[in-house]
C-alpha cells in the first residue's frame, strides 16, 4: 500500500514476446530512437530504460504462447514530432508493422502528433509529442 501522500507511480511495464532475440533486434534500435538503452538481459526476459528497467519484453511466465493483449498498447512521450517520425522509421526498418503513421490526432488533443507501430509479437507500442507535428 502507497504511503499516505505518496501516490503509487508505475514502476516498470512488461509485455510477451515469443521469442527474445527478435524482440532485442526489434527494439535495440527502437529503444535507441526513444533514448533508451537495454538494462536488462536474461534467459526469460530484455529490458529498456534511462536507468532502471521500466520497459521489458518476457517469455510468459505460465509457458503458454505469447499474445498481444486486445486494446493495450504502450505510449512513450517524446519531444518533438521529428521523434515520432524517426521512431516509426526505425520501427519500420526493423520488422514493426504500421498501425498508424506519423500524424496529427486532433480526436485526442488538437496537438496530439503520434506514430502506431506492431511488434513482431504484434504488441502496439505509440511514440507520442504534443508539440505538434
Amino acid at each position: 500500500m502507497a504511503e499516505a501522500g505518496c501516490p503509487a507511480m508505475l514502476h516498470h511495464l512488461s509485455l510477451g514476446t515469443a521469442d527474445l532475440d527478435r524482440a532485442r533486434a526489434f527494439y535495440d534500435p527502437v529503444m535507441a530512437e526513444l533514448g533508451l538503452r537495454r538494462t536488462l538481459d536474461v534467459d526469460e526476459a530484455v529490458g529498456y530504460g534511462a536507468g532502471i528497467t521500466s520497459f521489458s519484453l518476457n517469455r510468459p511466465a505460465n509457458g503458454l504462447p505469447a499474445a498481444p493483449g486486445n486494446g493495450v498498447h504502450v505510449a512513450f512521450e517524446v519531444e518533438h514530432g521529428a521523434a515520432v517520425d524517426a521512431f516509426h522509421r526505425v520501427a519500420m526498418a526493423n520488422g514493426g508493422t504500421d498501425d498508424g503513421p506519423p500524424g496529427l490526432r486532433p480526436e485526442y488533443d488538437p496537438n496530439y502528433y503520434a506514430a502506431f507501430v506492431r511488434d513482431p509479437d504484434g504488441n502496439k507500442i505509440e511514440a507520442v509529442t504534443f508539440a505538434g507535428a
